[in-house]
This record gives C-alpha cells, sequence and structure tokens, in this order.
C-alpha cells in the first residue's frame, strides 16, 4: 500500500513547447491530466513559463535556461540530477526534437511519452506514430492524444495515436489585482483594444500596419484607447500605427512589457486584434474577445480558443502556404483581408455578453 501510495503521488513531468502559441494550445492536455489525478509540474523557456503559471492544472514551473537551437548538455545534465530528487513518474515531452526529450531520459524518468518526430522517438518509452499532415487533428488534439492510457513501454516502438474527439478549449487565468495594477502601470483603463501586430514566424503572417492603423481610427471613433502590444521586434509597425493614426493617441508598449504584465494587459482589453501569433492565443484563451488574422498559416491547425473568438482567413489558392514570406511577393492573403471587416467581428464579439 505504501508503494502505490507514494506511486500515485509522484509528480508528472510536462516538457513545455518552445513557442507561445504551442504551449497555451498544451493546456488542455494539461486539464486532463489534472483531471486523473496527476501532479504536472512543467519544464519551459524563460518566455514560456508565465504562459504555463496561468494555466489551471500546473502545480509549477522550473524555468530552463537553454537557448533557441543550443544543446548546452552540461545544462541539461545539471538540471536533470536536480529533478531526478523529485522521482517524477512520467514525462510528458510535447517537442518533437532530441534535445526535449534529454532532460527526462537523464533524470531518469520511468515513462517519457511524446511523438515520434526527429529520430524515431529515441529516448521516448512511448512514441505516438504522427498521421499525415492531411489527416492531422488540431494541434491542442495533437498534445491531448499524449494523455492517452499506455501500454508497457517497448523502447523506439511506435504507438498508434488515438487523439480525443472533443477537446476541451484552452484556458488561462490571471489574478484580477494582477490584472488592474498592470492596466494601471502602463496608464490604461481596463476596456481599450490592444493590437498585437507581431509574428515570430516572419512577415508572411503579419497584417499591414497601414491595416492596424485603419482599425486603431475605428476603434478611437467608438469610443475606444488602443494599445499596440508586443516584443522590441514590433516597435518599427507600433510607430507605423501611430503616425498613421495619430488622432487615436495609440500607446505603444512594445519591448516595454515583461511576458506576464502582457498576458494581464490583454486580460483587461476590452478586444484584441492579432495575427496568427503567441499573444492571440494567450488573449483568446484568457476569454477575451479576440479576432485572429491568418495569411500564411491554417485555422483549422492552430485555431485560437474559441471561448471568445473569430478568424479572418481568405483561403486563396495559395494559402496557406506556411512559408515565412510570401513565395509570390504579394502577400495578398493578409492585403486583402479589409480592416472594417475585423473592426465588425471584434465589435460584434465585445457586444455579446460573457459566456455568449
Amino acid at each position: 500500500m505504501r508503494e502505490h501510495a507514494a506511486q500515485a503521488a509522484a509528480p508528472s513531468l510536462l516538457v513545455a513547447p518552445q513557442w507561445i502559441g504551442d504551449a497555451v494550445m498544451a493546456q488542455p492536455l494539461v486539464g486532463l491530466l489534472a483531471a486523473r489525478g496527476e501532479r504536472v509540474v512543467a519544464l519551459g523557456l524563460p518566455g514560456v513559463a508565465p504562459v504555463l503559471r496561468a494555466m489551471p492544472g500546473i502545480e509549477r514551473v522550473v524555468e530552463t535556461p537553454f537557448a533557441h537551437g543550443r544543446l548546452d548538455l552540461r545544462g541539461r545534465r545539471e538540471l536533470a540530477r536536480e529533478l531526478r530528487r523529485e522521482h517524477f513518474a512520467r514525462a510528458y515531452v510535447l517537442g518533437n526534437n532530441l534535445k526535449a526529450r534529454l532532460v527526462p531520459w537523464l533524470a531518469r524518468i520511468p515513462l517519457r511519452v511524446g511523438w515520434r518526430g526527429e529520430a524515431a522517438g529515441a529516448l521516448l518509452t512511448h512514441a505516438l506514430q504522427e498521421p499525415e499532415r492531411a489527416q492531422r487533428a488540431d494541434l491542442r488534439a495533437h498534445y491531448a492524444a499524449l494523455a492517452q492510457p499506455l501500454a508497457p513501454p517497448v523502447l523506439g516502438a511506435a504507438v498508434q495515436a488515438s487523439p480525443p474527439r472533443d477537446v476541451a478549449q484552452p484556458v488561462l487565468r490571471v489574478d484580477a489585482q494582477h490584472v488592474r495594477g498592470a492596466a494601471r502601470e502602463f496608464g490604461l483603463e481596463p476596456g481599450f483594444v490592444a493590437l498585437c501586430p507581431g509574428a515570430e514566424y516572419g512577415p508572411a503572417k503579419q497584417w499591414p500596419a497601414a491595416h492596424y492603423a485603419e482599425l486603431a481610427r475605428m476603434a478611437h471613433a467608438g469610443g475606444r484607447r488602443v494599445a499596440v502590444i508586443g516584443s522590441p521586434r514590433e516597435r518599427e509597425a507600433a510607430q507605423a500605427i501611430r503616425e498613421a493614426a495619430p488622432e487615436a493617441d495609440v500607446a505603444d508598449l512594445c519591448g516595454r512589457t515583461r511576458m506576464d504584465q502582457a498576458i494581464a494587459l490583454l486580460a483587461a482589453a476590452a478586444g484584441v486584434v492579432s495575427n496568427d501569433s503567441g499573444l492571440m492565443h494567450v488573449a483568446a484563451a484568457l476569454g477575451r474577445p479576440t479576432v485572429g488574422l491568418y495569411g500564411s498559416t491554417d485555422p483549422r491547425h492552430t485555431p485560437p480558443a474559441t471561448h471568445r473568438s473569430a478568424t479572418l482567413w481568405l483561403h486563396l489558392p495559395c494559402s496557406p502556404c506556411f512559408q515565412r514570406t510570401c513565395p509570390l511577393g504579394h502577400l495578398n492573403c493578409l492585403r486583402a483581408l479589409d480592416p472594417q471587416w475585423a473592426w465588425s467581428a471584434l465589435s460584434e464579439l465585445m457586444a455579446a455578453p460573457d459566456g455568449a
């Protein structure tokens, strides 16, 4: 009995994706694990850690010091040595590469579940076989499939994936006091419209700044303050929006916020318009009225949480191309998305009561 109780109390390690949007879409998996009594400890990069801390079902977050693209074997060994003391029962590895699997393997976690991906499932005890792209479920179901019942492990052997049919929507939660405090710190009152013109993947996912400026003018005419939220990379876009819409008095917060502050600000917003980006997924998971703008990517694969969101996608013959820059040079998939269309969609979402 004592051994069974100790095993039941042993935590599970979730090795989170390195991208914010992907991490948000892993929350339904966390919910499934927590619902069956697993204590989930998340392992994530510093930029993703604030998102993980806002997830219901995660008990604790361990930040990793590893830079993108670096192996840092010594650092991974040191981290694994620390984790080994906690006697994790299982690990869920959401990345498809060997680097993501190293720490749970070095930490001697007995069950290590993930997708076959790179190196045919090496270092995993349960490697799920990925379906063909055309048959692949959206990313929420893709991650949630890792919660399926496990047969006895066979190192490196492929496990047939069984994505759940009905997957819960991602949920993030932020303390109301933190939300109000973040808004005050940046001179905003709750109820503003947030614009998120960035996208880490590249310009083929970025709606033109001129369109955002036109949207800012519409929001201003509708009595809404406007703030641009993003990383330092979006400062140029924010400046272009401000210059094109001076009457809107747009607040430029790009590069001025920590990730936890950006999350709190999105929670304070009356509505959010965003490219297909991590911030779009955060806003939608917070339950804020969110309009996601899709060009080179596919909302059927990476949709925002549907609590109060809408996606705008023209689905031209060339879209989705999944390229970082438009291979045809015209970016029609985003240029032809009219700002009035986006404002109408956002206005409708903002007018609907919570829970509608």
